[in-house]
């Protein structure tokens, strides 16, 4: 079982992440601060639910700039920096690679599936086919906002646009994964429903985003993705 000071930890890091989450959606929601393209209002929150004070403070510094209403308020027209608009960029993938692993890994826990007596195959490909659904429709949402595509053609874009960004995100996650299976907690393992499993994954996303930060900026520089 996991360390008292880890448990303790584990549930400080999630009411944090739940409460910046639900900040964010009080701003874009309810006082209808809503961003331009319009999967970021699903985005943001998504984003602190795994990142928590550090998806805040993002949204706050960055994201709330993308609101139309805020810039008629306030009158700023700042433009983000190169490595700013990357980073938001990537948050399309990381939100929906979030949203997949999240589903993939209760449905599995409630079904008890193993392979070769392992609940981490399954996990593994679970969770990289619903990563990959719901980070490829984010990404189709933002991009024929911005392009004004077919969905034929959307679909097509955000498969060039967003693929590599998955793969690379899930790569980080993976690593951790199996780090928290064969290292950290080899026997017995953590399962999902305790909180230092979420916390750990928490701490798995965000190195999924940092390694699906070079693919992004690579893929905007090459102009195959859209920077936000």
């Amino acid at each position: 079982m996991a360390p008292t000071w880890l448990t303790m930890l584990a549930w400080i890091s999630l009411a944090a992440s739940f409460v910046c989450a639900g900040l964010i959606a009080v701003e874009i929601f309810v006082k209808g601060y809503r961003q331009h393209v319009w999967i970021m209002d699903a985005v943001w929150p998504l984003t602190a639910l795994y990142s928590g004070p550090l998806g805040w403070l993002a949204y706050r510094r960055w994201g709330r700039l993308n609101s139309p209403r805020y810039r008629q308020e306030t009158g700023d027209r700042h433009h983000y920096p190169f490595s700013v608009s990357v980073g938001i960029s990537d948050t399309h993938c990381g939100a929906g690679c979030a949203l997949g692993d999240l589903i993939a890994e209760w449905v599995l826990f409630a079904v008890g599936v193993t392979i070769a007596g392992a609940a981490l195959w399954p996990e593994y490909i679970a969770d990289f086919a619903l990563a990959f659904i719901f980070g490829i429709a984010f990404q189709y949402s933002a991009i024929t906002a911005m392009r004004r595509l077919s969905v034929r053609d959307g679909v097509i874009a955000a498969l060039k646009s967003d693929t590599l960004s998955v793969i690379t995100f899930e790569i980080g996650l993976f690593g951790w994964m199996a780090l928290m299976f064969f290292v950290f907690f080899p026997n017995p393992h953590l399962k999902p429903d305790h909180a230092p499993y979420w916390f750990l994954m928490q701490v798995g996303m965000i190195l999924g985003f940092l390694t699906s930060f070079p693919a992004n900026r690579w893929l905007i520089m090459r102009g195959i993705k859209e920077g936000m």
